[in-house]
């Protein structure tokens, strides 16, 4: 028995330059095994990785590990989400150039998630800011745009007035530019899109083939794509009201069975009826000039206080020629939805409810709820959206819902107008084309020259890459680009006149959307892909990341995939087999007095007879311990997995990553947890090291029978290997941990006992031993290389098989039965498995539990479920 401790400041470094000089995690291309590709998001390079990284690691990290020795050709590459505005940002901020900062860091983040103990092939790594990388990234614009899978296009945009950028959605805080704080405006400008919508319908059905995708994940992608069956309605317009050559105005509506509930018609600032109307009136100019100024971001529409402009204009009624609704110029009717129009009725929809309210223009219910009196029924504040029958709806009182839609779609298609029928069905998609166009220096070029003479000429593929100046300025607010003196002056490559290339460079979505496919062949200089080896080694087999990416990244990646099948560089549609997405990691905040929050490293916690109580260890005042969040920055609750690793080691970081909740759920960082971790990585150190003198005088050869000790040690062994085995497939880690510990029990009170062993327990405490080290290895490598040598054993654990499962011991000879005297519960009983059900039966009545419930009672019937209950009747 060692009496040393493990010493992980040794043992992890020099276990890592074994694994890195071995390269023994490289996959190669050419191996005939059965491939396993296991992908964790690839993470940008901020400078430091936090302890969310090492959780999302560690957890595609012992998938990796075990299926590769299962004996598979794993995959498990690492590379950088480089491009983005932060290091544009640096480099303003701290007068350094933007790809410095990022290569700086992507140096000291290597070295960071190197400590890990990471099984992955570093051979394949890139950055995508690396011209090797985006090279391909533009041949496959060109290719798309060839395909017609790109396109340009005016859109109205969020555009930062200071900054001189668009900006996306989620960069416009209440109506502001998030960097510049500059009120957004809405902005026609010419971009650059990938035509998504395409796939609207396909990318709809295949969730349905995704079925190791969690359900969440799924649905949100199904929310976001948004398909609608509903009725285009051709309402006429009052020619006397209109603008000289509008005859009608087309909404869209999933909600057909509500027209006798109309009450107005919306349209966008942006529809053709709008600038017309305007056009005649400075009032409604100025209104629709005050509404673009909130930006194009749907949340910040839907939260805004409902705003219209009554244009004159009236809509007729498509049921009743004498019914005039007024036509209104609304702040939450976008142009890019539907047809940019909608008739509103407020009884039923709370925004078309709250517009009212506030412009005194009433409501009528048209549905109303089971069992409610309509006579009675009214709305005032709150819109009913519910289920119901038709009131109020002439000829469809009475109805369904569903039964007065299909009416009025059928008496709406047979009325024509003109040739063409007053309602039509369509299906609508909420997914909108990608805007990959954005007005910044630190981005993939788009391969694009504007020359007065061709109009839009692609670079030519032999002038690839495109790559960004070095010599840039960020004196200028806007992008760097426009005003660097000679970048974009180029010749037409078709006509040879003076042109200019394009200034706009890529969305980042666009360059996390294929690395996955570029990772099998990142060394292949002519082509994004190899085809025949991305075809094999693709899809992943298991994605893990952040819920957060849940909807954009996953939806842009199933769209590109099928770009690059469209455009021969794979023959595959769906990209990721199998998704996962880990919880996050969250702490207690702690404040002082004044508000200010301190850091976890700065806080003592006592426990006393009053609880739980946060000392600052600098001064001894109390702290408030605040709620349980995610980590940031601005709370201070983050701990930094340097100093984790510097204390414990990354085993023990590793381990109570895994350990404390399911991976899909949030984490508490607890350090009295941690330092729990650590204690039982000493404990199986120490007990490894006293099966190992067991184990030096086993004998070598298995003996032919074993004795009761020596099978229920082996029947431990390989029970725990199977629930491990079963668990880590599922991704069920903190189960197999539990499994894990379990079995350690198991294995320390049989060498509890002391004495020297017999030889065939001698031999299976060796067994037990190894196939110990085996269980934990993917989640502690580290310790489970140690531990390997102390065995014995030759070359790698890292490189080892998985022990195999020997299934005739996971057979139990006895079983244990719950048993009930008329549906209550007395007490239970142990039998062989083989047991008939009259031996049984005789067992449990002559249990004196079952006699003094019975009471003298003669016996009914005996019920027996095999393996669970016997119920006895009286």
């Amino acid at each position: 028995m060692t009496s040393e401790r493990y010493n992980a400041r040794d043992s992890e470094p020099r276990w890592q330059r074994q694994w890195d000089q071995k390269a023994i995690f490289a996959s190669k291309n050419d191996d005939p095994r059965p491939k396993y590709y296991v992908l964790e998001m690839f993470p940008y390079p901020s400078g430091r990785i936090h302890i969310g990284h090492v959780r999302n690691y560690t957890l595609g990290d012992v998938l990796a590990r075990f299926m590769r020795a299962k004996g598979f050709n794993v995959l498990h590459p690492m590379g950088w989400d480089a491009f983005g505005l932060p290091a544009e940002n640096a480099a303003i901020e701290r007068k350094v150039a933007p790809k410095a900062w990022t290569y700086d860091n992507i140096a000291a983040m290597k070295k960071q998630l190197q400590s890990i103990g990471l099984s992955l092939d570093w051979s394949r790594e890139f950055a995508t800011c690396d011209p090797s990388y985006y090279k391909h990234q533009q041949k496959m614009f060109l290719d798309m745009l060839a395909a017609g899978l790109a396109e340009r296009e005016k859109r109205k945009l969020n555009w930062d007035p200071v900054d001189m950028t668009v900006l996306a959605n989620e960069q416009v805080i209440d109506g502001r530019g998030w960097r510049s704080g500059a009120v957004v405006e809405q902005r026609e400008m010419s971009q650059w899109v990938f035509k998504i919508t395409k796939y609207s319908q396909e990318l709809l059905d295949a969730l349905d083939g995704l079925d190791r995708w969690p359900d969440k994940v799924r649905l949100m992608q199904r929310n976001w794509i948004g398909r609608s069956e509903g009725l285009l309605i051709r309402f006429a317009l009052d020619q006397a009201t209109t603008p000289a050559g509008e005859t009608e105005l087309k909404i869209f509506t999933t909600r057909p069975d509500t027209l006798f509930g109309a009450k107005f018609m919306a349209i966008s600032a942006d529809h053709p009826l709008a600038q017309a109307a305007a056009a005649k009136n400075p009032k409604l100019a100025e209104f629709i000039a005050d509404i673009k100024k909130i930006g194009t971001a749907q949340e910040i529409i839907d939260t805004a206080e409902k705003q219209g402009f009554d244009t004159g204009i009236r809509a007729i009624h498509p049921f009743d020629p004498s019914w005039k609704l007024p036509v209104y110029v609304a702040n939450f009717v976008l142009m890019e939805y539907g047809t940019g129009a909608i008739f509103g009725c407020p009884a039923h929809d709370q925004r078309d409810l709250d517009f009212v309210n506030k412009y005194g223009l009433g409501n009528t219910p048209v549905v109303c709820p089971e069992g409610q009196d309509p006579k009675s029924f009214v709305i005032t504040d709150t819109a009913y959206d519910g289920d119901g029958r038709m009131i109020n709806s002439r000829f469809l009182d009475g109805m369904t819902i569903e039964q007065a839609k299909e009416d009025v779609a059928k008496r709406l298609e047979n009325e024509l107008r003109g040739n063409a029928p007053v309602g039509e069905r369509q299906v609508n998609f909420r997914l909108r084309d990608w805007g990959i166009s954005r007005q910044r220096y630190w981005g993939c070029p788009i391969p694009i020259i504007h020359c007065p003479t061709c109009d839009v000429v692609p670079v030519p593929d032999d002038q690839l890459p495109v790559t960004l100046p070095e010599d840039v300025s960020f004196d200028k607010p806007g992008n760097a680009l426009d005003h660097h003196p000679t970048w974009k002056h180029v010749n037409c490559p078709k006509c040879g006149g003076k042109a200019q290339r394009e200034t706009d460079t890529m969305d980042t979505f666009v360059d996390s959307s294929w690395y996955f496919a570029r990772f099998t062949d990142p060394w292949n200089a002519n082509e994004p892909t190899t085809p025949a080896i991305a075809n094999r080694m693709l899809p992943i087999d298991q994605y893990i990341g952040g819920v957060e990416h849940a909807i954009l990244h996953l939806l842009y990646s199933r769209f590109f995939t099928r770009a690059m099948k469209a455009t021969g560089h794979i023959d595959m549609s769906e990209p990721f087999a199998g998704m996962f997405t880990q919880g996050m990691v969250v702490h207690e905040t702690y404040q002082k007095a004044d508000g200010t929050y301190v850091t976890p490293a700065e806080v003592k916690i006592e426990v006393g007879g009053n609880g739980r109580r946060a000392v600052l260890m600098a001064t001894g005042e109390d702290v408030a311990v605040g709620p349980i969040e995610k980590m940031s920055k601005s709370k201070k609750n983050t701990v930094d997995p340097d100093d984790i690793i510097e204390t414990y080691g990354a085993d023990v970081a590793r381990w109570f990553m895994l350990s404390d909740s399911p991976p899909d759920r949030d984490v508490i960082w607890s350090d009295e947890r941690v330092q729990g971790a650590s204690r039982f990585l000493q404990r199986l150190w120490r007990l490894v090291n006293e099966s190992a003198v067991i184990a030096k005088g086993a004998p070598a050869a298995r003996p032919a029978a074993f004795g009761a000790d020596a099978l229920a040690l082996r029947k431990a062994a390989h029970g725990a290997l199977d629930k491990v085995s079963t668990g880590i497939e599922r991704l069920h880690f903190n189960v197999c941990l539990a499994h894990i510990r379990e079995f350690t029990n198991s294995l320390a009170e049989v060498l509890g006992k002391g004495g020297t062993p017999a030889p065939d327990l001698a031999w299976a405490i060796k067994e037990a031993s190894i196939i110990l080290v085996q269980l934990f290895a993917p989640m502690m490598p580290h310790l489970a290389e140690e531990c390997w040598v102390v065995l014995g054993q030759q070359g790698l654990i890292s490189e080892a098989n998985w022990p195999q499962i020997e299934r005739d011991l996971l057979v139990e000879d006895t079983v244990t039965l719950v048993v009930q005297v008329n549906g209550k519960k007395r007490g239970e009983i142990t039998v062989a498995t083989a047991a008939q059900n009259p031996e049984i039966e005789a067992a449990v009545l002559a249990l004196d539990a079952v006699k003094l419930a019975l009471d003298g009672k003669a016996v009914r019937k005996v019920i027996i479920v095999p393996k669970r209950i016997v119920n006895v009747v009286g």
